[in-house]
Formats: structure tokens, C-alpha cells, sequence
């Protein structure tokens, strides 16, 4: 029988889009892309993704796509290729759109001074009209992080923050690359909320080198006591045979999975019991915060950026990597700096692959959100909103047995849910609706 600890180091996708992105393909050009835009309906309203692929410095166990630059040269130089691409994909739209989400990632987007984060989103607002309500969002760096930058960041129009703070530990930052002490933290916050940005997004992570649950447990109330909106607690993935500087942090300071796990429900205990909501997987939310309302509502989404209240159905990625989800499926765009900068400067889109959607992975993608975002999903209701017979997706049901038995998921009239005490079951119980899983034999994760 599987036991929570089996579980918990399950290897499965971590679901930001199905398919997932190790099943794209080539097959989606540039040309298919630019007929995909084409025809977008007029009045849906789009979420624009920019990714900034820098950073000043490498942190060891980051698996981001960017690079380590020592100068601000090629960051100018690449915000001009994203300015291209924006003017090209703007081109392509029929007519001018709305805009009701913007999130710009990396990276670190505030490695971009103030005056081209100003140019930035000048260039935006010139090509769409971004709605007044509308959310923005930025990954923040708070060592450097100054007066000039906030007030930039406000005049843009950012409504929310997120800031990397991963472990407050000294002896862990030093094993991670990352020094970052709280005072630069606690300065970041208090330039980001006198300039009018209240919504504080804090990251930490678990399953880092030297991690100890004290040492950890003062991470968190150090986190606490910012008072932060949303919090999230991702778990650590050690892959070095997919990001060769993972291989710098010393492997026999990770703590083992039971160490994980304590770790882990040390987090939910501490965060659940300062009066936060538990969301999903891996974040905590105030409760009158708009995520822990769109999941009381049932409304809550996931997408790249991870959980989220985006409603937008169409998201356009800009940038190195970046990936987009239309309608009729995904498009990626290339991975390198050079070979992003090659392609635009041909006078085409970056696309480097993408996946068109079939009406069942469009159906399957329904059930791995509900599972991902509310843990329970009714498989005889998504299938009647996709014409599909009720019974189509029983053939599951016997897959999830192993963990039905080990008391993570139960099923009743084909409603499956995830045992609360047990969120890292849903990673496991949506990789069974999974047609790609076994194609091409990639990688994943531990479930936490």
C-alpha cells in the first residue's frame, strides 16, 4: 500500500498547462501561431506574460530559464527584441485588445532600470488598452531594490509583489548562492507599500541544503511577521542533470524525504494556524485575499505563473522561453537569448514549438485543473460540459485505486477528492488523466 511518505516523493508534473511543456513539438511555427492570432475572438480580453531572462547573480538551486550578466548591455539590447516582439504579435491581433492581467517574470524583471520598466509599459498601453482593474504583477529581487525602483514600478500601475525570500537561514543562503538578509527584505517592503503596492507575494522554499525544521520554523516567522498577503511553500527539485549549478549544492546536505515532509507540514501547520487559507498544492492566502476567495468559489486557475485569479482565456508570453495559451493551444518560444534574437531579427515571431489542442486533451485539461486547483473534480460533470458520454473517464477509476487504499483520494459517483492532509496526492492523482505521460520517457519532479 502506498504510505503519505511514498506519496510525497511521487514523481509527477507539476500541471501549469496540459499537455505539459516536454510535449510540445516543432510542429507549431511561427506561420501557425500567426494564424492562431489571427482569428482570436475580438472580445476576449488578454493576460500578457514578459519574461526578463537575467539576473546579477546565479542562485544555485533556481531552475528558471536566464543568465548572469555583468553589465546592463545585453538587457537594453534584449528589451528592444521584447519591444519587437510585442509590436509584432500586436500586428497579428485582430484590432486592438483589451487587457485585464500583465505579469512580468524572469529572471529578474528588476534588473531593467527605472526608466525602461517606464518604457516597457509605455509600449504595452500604446499597442492595447489595459483595462483600469486590471492586475499587475512582478517578480521582485529585493537585494538592490530601491526607492526609484518602487516608485517605477507604481507608476506602471503594479498592483502585486512577489518576492523570493527561500530561507532567512544564513547558513543555508550561503549553500544556495542566494545571501539575502531580512533587512533588505523588510526595506523592500515598506518601499513597495508606501509607493501604493499592498499586494505581498512571499516565496519560500523547503528541501534546501542545511534545512533543519528550527531553522526553518524561524524562516517562517520571520516570513509571518512581514504580513504578507499570499505566501507560498514550494519544495525543492533537485535536478542537476537538467540545471548543471544545481550540482554546486552539496547533495548530502538535503535533508531525506521524511526530512521533507517535516518540513512541509511544519510550513501548513505554521502558516494554516496564523489564520491563512491552505490553497492548492503549495500556497497560503489571507482569506479575504482574491485567491483565497476564487478558491472558496471554486473559481481559481492555474497557468504558468502558478495559482492564480486570471480569468483571461488567452495569455500571451513575450521574451525568451516564454510560453503562450490560446485557444487552440500552446506556443513556446525559444529557449537561448542568441537564437530568440535571431529569429526577430529575420522579421518572424521566436516560436520554437508548441502542441494544438484536441477536444479530449481540452477535457482532460479540465479535470487536472479542478484536481490541481480545488483537490476534487466531479469526472461525470466535465464530461457532460464537453459532450462527452458520463462514463468516459471511469477507466481511470481503477488507477486511482493505490490511492484511494492509501486514504489520499477517494472516489463517490465519479467524484474524486483529494484528502486535504494529503495535497501532494493531487500531482499523482492528475498524472492518471495524463495520455502524454509516458511519451518521450521525461523527468519530473517529486510531487513535493
Amino acid at each position: 500500500m502506498l504510505t503519505p511518505k511514498a506519496i510525497f516523493a511521487g514523481h509527477a508534473p507539476r500541471y501549469t498547462s496540459y499537455p505539459t511543456a516536454p510535449h510540445f513539438h516543432p510542429g507549431v511555427t511561427p506561420a501557425r501561431y500567426r494564424d492562431w492570432l489571427a482569428v482570436l475572438p475580438a472580445d476576449a480580453p488578454l493576460s500578457l506574460y514578459f519574461h526578463i531572462p537575467f539576473c546579477d547573480t546565479l542562485c544555485w538551486f533556481c531552475a528558471c530559464h536566464t543568465t548572469v550578466v555583468n553589465t546592463y548591455t545585453p538587457v537594453a539590447e534584449y528589451l528592444d527584441l521584447l519591444l519587437d516582439e510585442l509590436e509584432m504579435a500586436a500586428r497579428a491581433l485582430p484590432g486592438r485588445r483589451t487587457v485585464s492581467h500583465i505579469h512580468w517574470g524572469g529572471g529578474s524583471p528588476t534588473i531593467l532600470t527605472p526608466d525602461d520598466m517606464a518604457r516597457l509599459n509605455r509600449a504595452v498601453r500604446a499597442r492595447f488598452d489595459v483595462l483600469p482593474d486590471a492586475a499587475f504583477a512582478v517578480e521582485i529581487d529585493p537585494r538592490g531594490f530601491d526607492a526609484a525602483m518602487a516608485a517605477a514600478l507604481a507608476d506602471c500601475g503594479v498592483t502585486r509583489a512577489s518576492l523570493g525570500i527561500q530561507d532567512c537561514d544564513p547558513k543555508v543562503q550561503v549553500a544556495i548562492n542566494r545571501i539575502q538578509p531580512m533587512a533588505e527584505v523588510e526595506q523592500c517592503l515598506a518601499l513597495l507599500r508606501r509607493n501604493g503596492i499592498t499586494g505581498i507575494n512571499l516565496d519560500l522554499v523547503y528541501g534546501l541544503p542545511h534545512q533543519t525544521p528550527e531553522s526553518f520554523a524561524r524562516t517562517l516567522s520571520a516570513t509571518l511577521a512581514l504580513a504578507p498577503q499570499r505566501i507560498a511553500v514550494f519544495g525543492y527539485a533537485h535536478v542537476p542533470s537538467f540545471k548543471k549549478h544545481q550540482a554546486l549544492i552539496p547533495t548530502e546536505a538535503l535533508p531525506d524525504v521524511d526530512e521533507r515532509l517535516a518540513l512541509a507540514r511544519l510550513a501548513e501547520a505554521t502558516i494554516t494556524g496564523a489564520g491563512y487559507q491552505a490553497i492548492g498544492l503549495d500556497h497560503f492566502a489571507r482569506p479575504e485575499d482574491s485567491l483565497a476567495q476564487a478558491a472558496r468559489q471554486g473559481t481559481l486557475r492555474r497557468n504558468f505563473q502558478g495559482y492564480t485569479t486570471d480569468t483571461a482565456q488567452i495569455l500571451l508570453g513575450f521574451g525568451a522561453s516564454a510560453i503562450s495559451a490560446l485557444p487552440q493551444g500552446y506556443v513556446q518560444n525559444l529557449a537561448a537569448t542568441p537564437a530568440y534574437r535571431a529569429a526577430l531579427r529575420t522579421g518572424d515571431l521566436p516560436v520554437a514549438r508548441g502542441i494544438a489542442l484536441t477536444s479530449e486533451d481540452r477535457l482532460r485539461r479540465d479535470v487536472i485543473e479542478r484536481l490541481m486547483c480545488g483537490l476534487c473534480v466531479d469526472l461525470g460533470e466535465v464530461c457532460g460540459r464537453y459532450d462527452a458520454a458520463p462514463d468516459s473517464l471511469d477507466w481511470a477509476l481503477g488507477d486511482l485505486t493505490p490511492l484511494c487504499e492509501a486514504g489520499a483520494v477517494t472516489v463517490r459517483h465519479r467524484v474524486v477528492t483529494v484528502n486535504p492532509a494529503m495535497p501532494q496526492a493531487a500531482r499523482l492523482a492528475a498524472a492518471v488523466f495524463d495520455a502524454y505521460l509516458e511519451v518521450g520517457g521525461v523527468q519530473h519532479s517529486q510531487s513535493a
